[in-house]
């Protein structure tokens, strides 16, 4: 087995920017080398400015190279919630901001050329308990009554057209749902975004930002300082103490993967037939697909605890239980690779962009990060400009996170909170 993400593992770099000249001055620097740093400097060297991105480590080492590379509508509360705490007009808003996040990332594929599997499979969402099963219908009924967008709810005596598992109560299917390889993905994006003149700088990682004025800072690196007229800050879940404003608003939760070896094509069809997206609607929520070489890749928070090699093992053990759980023909199958990674919840599981004393920033996808997070990053370099309307979320609340200053010390409470709600819900 390898603790390493299978998409980092299976793709080639775009290139080694280890030893990239840190540059004095910049129009715009960027802390983050994943998919909301590497689309805005993308986008913001297509406008013509110069822009740096730094990275503590290498291109897509973050969340953007450890997720289940999935791309898929839908907000994380669940657009009947959305209704219900910002109104319809607001909801739909948001809503057909997921779908459109979606079509980015096919603009970016198909403009940049990047070869990463991309398909439009659709997403399934699995019904964990009877009374999510009646949720899905109530929100099938409010997504075309309100947003015209139609899904499929599937009852659970017809659940084996979609799933080879009794596990669940029903589903709905999305057909705008999308996979990609997303190790091909931000390698593609920072190829694109180097060949159109931005400057990527890993093994930089950000030690301090002293500001100037407004909102130019002095941006302190390990391989030196840049002069930039703005910084955005896209550090998703491995946001630090270097921007404390944000790290009080930011939860980090492990969500943890194992990936088993390329199986059957029998077995495959058997699992997910029609190579859907899948995802549960538990609390503790699993998320599984297909890889592009018929591999199992099989994911969720087994525990409410941070990444590290230790965390990750423990995890794969609780993972690999559930996987047998749902499909337990696959007791003979291997698991090849083993990682974790932070997703960035908020306190509303919403998105949060915007600036704050002269810092701009796009975090909390709270697990929807592949789609938004490419999304903002072109969003983010419009409002810098100047656009107001790119950005969606500006006018939400975005408090912090009572007590956390450092460490997420409330993540076991969270953890345990969240086995009760799936044992009663």
């Amino acid at each position: 087995m390898k603790l390493i993400p299978y998409w980092l593992d299976t793709a080639e770099p775009s290139g080694d920017y280890r030893q990239a000249p840190v540059p004095e001055n910049v129009d715009v620097a960027i802390i983050g080398a994943g998919f909301t740093g590497l689309s805005a400097a993308l986008e913001f060297a297509n406008q013509g400015a110069s822009v740096a991105v730094f990275e503590r480590h290498t291109v897509g080492w973050g969340a953007s190279g450890r997720n289940g590379g999935m791309a898929t509508t839908g907000l994380a509360i669940g657009f009947s919630t959305a209704v219900k705490r910002y109104g319809e007009t607001r909801a739909v808003e948001m809503f057909r901001e997921y779908t459109d996040a979606i079509d980015s990332i096919e603009k970016l594929v198909r403009d940049n050329g990047i070869d990463c599997d991309y398909n439009r499979f659709g997403k399934l969402s699995l019904a964990f308990h009877k009374s999510h099963y009646e949720g899905f219908l109530k929100s099938q009924e409010k997504l075309a009554a309100l947003a015209d967008h139609h899904v499929t709810v599937i009852p659970k005596s017809e659940i084996h057209s979609e799933i080879g598992t009794d596990f669940y109560q029903g589903a709905m299917l999305d057909p705008l749902g999308a996979g990609l390889h997303v190790g091909k993905f931000v390698h593609g994006l920072a190829g694109a975004g180097a060949a159109a003149g931005a400057v990527i700088c890993e093994n930089a990682g950000v030690t301090e930002l002293k500001k100037v004025s407004g909102t130019v800072h002095d941006v302190h690196t390990t391989r030196g300082i840049t002069r930039a007229k703005q910084v955005l800050v896209a550090t998703s879940g491995y946001t630090g103490g270097i921007t404390p404003w944000l790290q009080r608003r930011v939860i980090p939760v492990g969500s943890f993967i194992i990936c088993t070896e390329p199986l059957p094509e029998d077995v495959v069809n058997r699992i997910l037939p029609h190579r859907r997206q899948a995802s549960d609607s538990k609390m503790l929520t699993y998320y599984f697909r297909i890889t592009p070489d018929n591999r199992l890749l099989f994911g969720g928070r087994a525990r409410f605890a941070l990444s590290s090699p230790d965390s990750d093992v423990k995890s794969a053990g609780i993972l690999r239980k559930a996987m047998l759980e749902l499909f337990p023909y696959l007791s003979n199958a291997k698991v090849d690779y083993i990682w974790g990674g932070l997703v960035d919840l908020s306190m509303d599981q919403m998105v949060h962009a915007g600036v704050h004393d002269g810092l701009f920033y796009s975090l909390c996808y709270s697990g929807h990060g592949v789609q938004m997070a490419a999304h903002m990053g072109k969003r983010m370099a419009h409002y810098m400009a100047g656009d107001k309307s790119a950005n969606v979320w500006e006018t939400l609340k975005n408090p912090p996170v009572p007590g956390h200053f450092g460490p997420p010390w409330f993540l076991p409470f969270i953890g345990a909170a969240a086995k009760i709600i799936d044992r009663v819900k």
